[in-house]
This record gives structure tokens, C-alpha cells and sequence, in this order.
């Protein structure tokens, strides 16, 4: 579990804190697209990325807050809602966590998954900010405490605790985590969403491959496998890679339209919006409009959607209770900014009767031909090339 360096990515694709700010009724927008962001700031370059990417919002009214720091508890609970809110049992050791607090099963989870330990004493300290050191430490950590291939050299490494110095070192070979300023980490200062944004960046382009060519094309069927290309794509980008896999295959296209289509409300994130209230809502199944005719005809399902909070969209689970796929072979694909595919493919299976499951594949949604092509040749299918 988490032993992937490629799971960080679903962490810093989902650091949007949770608390919110005094703010003034309504705040002028600058070029970065947040009133309290200026163009010439360090962290403008980030602020703008993660924003064009959807990787991180403000916290509202035209704000980003990239001072602003995070707590103990939200960064618990961050983590918690990446792994999908899995069911946690038992009580934390902590005195200073009571249960019932909004961050409880958060903390009990990090605890028992040894990402986040307290201070000694039986204490968490929930509302003590993160630290910088901290910071890199817990993302070392649920990246599965990879080594470093190389280290850190900082004016001042004397002040970085023993337990984050490889932490320390592995963001700074990968050029994840940036020093404070010229030279200097600053490992007791505060981690500000500035910080989380600029490490977010750094690690989304540090991911970013060059496009493969095929070096075979996609062989013939030896049965004439019939195959479907199914897709939900809320704003577009998963369309795009089921439109070259349409290209690519002789196959059927259906998009995973909802009844009640998704707004720019519905998808902000930063509130209680109905993207948000559906993904912690283990019972939620959204109603499709329409649906796929003969079903049975098919033996191939390339099944694709977006990544929201770790995971597929509930949509996906109306998708496909909605149908016998018993027989078929299913391959997942899903569009994201950075996070990888993760446990989304996996924590459907259960939903498709005894359907085959192949290894699923993350896309940014500007992929290009010749990478999705890529990826089909190396599935180890026989199907039936487009014409």
C-alpha cells in the first residue's frame, strides 16, 4: 500500500484546505485570477498552474490565501478523503482529539496507517500548524518513504529534525518541496498554501512524460472482438481521450450522459458542492439519460472518467449496476492533473459482476494520439484497428 512515488500526486491534487477565511465581500481579480495573488509573486507561476489544471482552488470570493497554513487535523483529513473515507475502526491514543470532532476517523486513519504520529504524551496537537519539515515528511511518507538519490545541501541542515532528513533530501533531489529562500529550508517555518501549490506544480511537470510513438500498430482480431468506448467527462478532458481511442479502434462510442447535467457550481469543490456530496456519499448513483443498446453484443469495455477526490465519480457505479458485464473485459482509463489512477479502478470491480479487469491508465487531458495509441498496443489485446 502507497508504495508508489506516483500516489503523491493524489495528495497534492486534493490540498485544498478546509477552514475558512475572513474576507471582504468582493475582491478585484488580478492576472493570476485571485485578488490576493500578484503577478510578480514567487509563487505566481504555481497559483496560475494548479488553477488552469484544476489541480487546487481558492478558498472563495476570489481568494487563494497563500499564506494561510495548514493544521495538523486538516492535513489528516486531507489524506483520508484522497483514500476515499475508508471505514476505520477502533479509537486514537490521542487525549486531545475527542471523538465526534469533525477530524476524528482522519486522524484515527493516519495513526493506524503511520503517515501522521503525535507529539508524545498522548498527544495529536489537531490545530498546531504543519511545518515545513512536517510538510515533506507525511509526503515522503505516503509516498511510501522512497529513498533519496542524493542529498540536500542547505545552509541550514543543522536545524532539520532526524526523522525528515531523508524526507528533506528526497524532495530536494526530485525538486519537489523548494527552499524557503537562496540556500535555506526552513524546516520549523509554517507550510503555506503558497508552498502546497508551488511543491503541487513541481511535482504534476516532474510527472509529465513525452509522448511514445507505437512501434507496432493495433493487431487484428483473430474473433472480431466487438468493443465499446464508454465515457463520462464533466469537463471535457476524458472526452478527448475516448475520442482517440474512437479513432484508434474499430469500436462503439457512448458517452455516460447525466440527467441532471453538472454546473460550474456543482463542481467547485471549495464548497459544499454536489460533486462533493456525492463522492462521501457511499449510496450515491446519479441518474443517466439514456443508455447503451445490446449491450450484450460487446466483449471489449474501455470504461473512462475523470478522477474526483481519489476516485471515479459515483456516475461510474450507475454505469455499471446498470448492466450484466459478466464475461466482458473492462479497461479503465481516467483524466487527471496529476493523480494517478490509484485504487479507483480496483474499488469498482465489485460493481461489475465477474467481468475482467485489465490495468487501468491515467491520461492529462491533453494527451496525445500517439500516447493513448501507446497504451492500447502495450494491453495485450487482439482488437480491430479503425479504418
Amino acid at each position: 500500500m502507497m508504495k508508489n512515488l506516483k500516489r503523491l500526486s493524489a495528495l497534492l491534487l486534493t490540498l485544498i484546505l478546509a477552514f475558512s477565511l475572513a474576507v471582504p465581500a468582493f475582491a478585484a481579480v488580478n492576472d493570476t485570477g485571485f485578488s490576493d495573488v500578484d503577478a510578480d509573486a514567487w509563487y505566481a507561476e504555481a497559483v496560475m498552474y494548479c488553477r488552469e489544471h484544476n489541480l487546487m482552488a481558492g478558498i472563495g470570493n476570489n481568494q487563494f490565501a497563500p499564506e494561510s497554513s495548514l493544521t495538523r487535523a486538516q492535513f489528516a483529513t486531507v489524506l483520508y478523503r484522497i483514500e476515499g473515507t475508508p471505514a476505520v475502526t477502533g479509537t486514537d491514543a490521542f487525549t486531545d482529539t475527542p471523538d465526534g470532532a469533525w477530524y476524528s476517523d482522519a486522524v484515527l486513519w493516519v495513526s493506524q496507517q503511520n503517515l501522521i504520529s503525535g507529539y508524545g504524551g498522548g498527544l495529536f496537537g489537531p490545530n498546531d500548524p504543519v511545518s515545513r519539515e512536517q510538510m515533506t515528511t507525511i509526503f515522503w511518507r505516503y509516498a511510501g518513504s522512497p529513498t533519496a538519490d542524493g542529498a540536500s545541501n542547505y545552509n541550514d541542515e543543522a536545524e532539520i529534525a532526524s526523522y525528515a532528513a531523508v524526507a528533506v533530501d528526497w524532495a530536494s533531489v526530485n525538486n519537489i518541496v523548494a527552499p524557503a529562500s537562496a540556500g535555506v529550508f526552513a524546516p520549523k517555518s509554517n507550510a503555506t498554501r503558497a508552498h502546497v501549490a508551488a511543491a503541487l506544480m513541481n511535482y504534476s511537470r516532474s510527472q509529465q512524460t513525452a509522448p511514445t510513438t507505437p512501434t507496432e500498430p493495433v493487431p487484428a482480431p483473430s474473433e472480431g472482438a466487438k468493443v465499446l468506448i464508454a465515457y463520462f467527462s464533466a469537463t471535457n478532458n476524458t472526452e478527448g481521450i475516448a475520442n482517440h481511442l474512437d479513432a484508434i479502434l474499430d469500436a462503439d462510442l457512448y458517452e455516460i450522459t447525466p440527467e441532471a447535467p453538472y454546473t460550474a457550481a456543482d463542481l467547485n469543490y471549495n464548497t459544499d458542492c454536489r460533486a462533493n456530496r456525492e463522492q462521501n456519499d457511499a449510496s450515491a448513483r446519479p441518474a443517466i439519460s439514456g443508455g447503451v443498446d445490446n449491450m450484450e453484443q460487446y466483449d471489449v469495455i474501455f470504461l473512462g472518467y475523470p478522477i474526483w477526490w481519489g476516485q471515479a465519480p459515483k456516475i461510474i457505479s450507475t454505469f455499471l449496476e446498470s448492466y450484466d458485464l459478466s464475461g466482458k473485459t473492462i479497461v479503465p482509463f481516467c483524466t487527471s492533473g496529476s493523480s494517478g489512477i490509484g485504487s479507483s479502478a480496483t474499488n469498482l470491480h465489485s460493481l461489475a459482476g465477474s467481468a475482467t479487469w485489465l490495468d487501468g491508465q491515467r491520461f492529462s487531458g491533453s494527451a496525445s494520439r500517439s500516447t493513448v495509441e501507446s497504451w492500447v498496443n502495450g494491453l495485450g489485446l487482439t482488437l480491430t484497428p479503425a479504418a
